[in-house]
């Protein structure tokens, strides 16, 4: 059951009350029988596990993209000493 906090307008009395989301919100003051309003505050999340953060996914797409580039390189390098074989034989 979540914990709300209420605040009232008129002597700025605050106090939690515990109540279920089904529960009608309080209206009035317990120490003045003033009009009371809900305050809202920052809400704690937390995230767990995989897929939330800025480097879960680039790891892995790294590893892809480096390991495709990686035969590449090889196969000019081989063209490369290949070219550069007949030449020398030519000389």
């Amino acid at each position: 059951m979540p914990t709300y906090q209420y605040a009232c307008t008129a002597c700025e009395h605050r106090f939690e009350a515990v109540q279920s989301f089904s529960d009608a919100s309080l209206t009035e003051c317990p120490e003045c029988q003033g009009k009371l309003r809900k305050l809202f505050g920052a809400v704690g999340v937390v995230f767990k596990g995989s897929g939330f953060y800025r480097t879960d996914n680039r790891s892995s797409s790294s590893k892809s993209s480096s390991s495709e580039s990686k035969p590449a390189a090889k196969t000019e390098t081989k063209s490369e000493s290949k070219s550069s074989t007949p030449a020398a034989k030519a000389s």
